[in-house]
């Protein structure tokens, strides 16, 4: 059965911080819904209310496209060993670029990983659990370094060109605001 509660509390943070996976799921008032997931260490828990990931560079840019359009995200969690639970977060986000006033506070909270493009923070509305008893077990093997490759043999440049060409709109032609001023 389905709970929902108007904030995180100590069991829903420790649930979230032993997961190596989570997802993220936003839509503009039209057009395509975007699910991605995320792992690679990348969220934080800011407070009760609030948790902020870094957002890697893809091969789009839906959610900063979506929160510009209408501000909705939900992050879900999902257990794959014997918690049996899903959790998610819903509420409202906004992408945070180096140009923003809160960069680099925010970007303090988290360690270095590869080709971070922007940082995505959700506050939020309410979070709720149900009890995944259909999701199946899996073992976690790691973390891929593809991504860290990819970023290192584009340089600096490479990724600000890979951005312009591929990340300024969604694939349903809104503005992501990545890069622009």
């Amino acid at each position: 059965m389905a709970k929902f509660y108007p904030a995180m509390n100590e069991q829903h943070r420790l649930f979230i911080r032993r997961q190596k996976i989570f997802f993220t799921a936003s839509a503009a008032d039209a057009g395509r819904i975007n699910l991605s997931p995320k792992g690679m260490d990348s969220l934080r828990i800011l407070d009760d209310r609030r948790v902020a990931y870094l957002d890697l560079t893809g091969s789009g840019n839906e959610s900063a496209a979506h929160l510009l359009q209408n501000g909705r995200l939900t992050l879900m969690f999902c257990s794959f060993d014997e918690d049996m639970l899903i959790l998610r977060l819903y509420g409202r986000g906004r992408a945070i670029q180096p140009r923003d006033a809160d960069w680099a506070t925010l970007r303090a909270q988290f360690g270095e990983l590869p080709a971070v493009r922007q940082i995505i923070e959700l506050q939020v509305d309410s979070v709720q659990t149900s009890c995944g008893y259909a999701v199946p077990r899996y073992v976690y093997a790691g973390e891929r370094d593809t991504l860290a490759r990819w970023a290192e043999k584009k340089g600096a440049q490479g990724l600000l060109d890979y951005w312009r060409e591929k990340n300024q709109t969604s694939i349903d032609g809104l503005p992501s605001g990545l890069l622009s001023d």
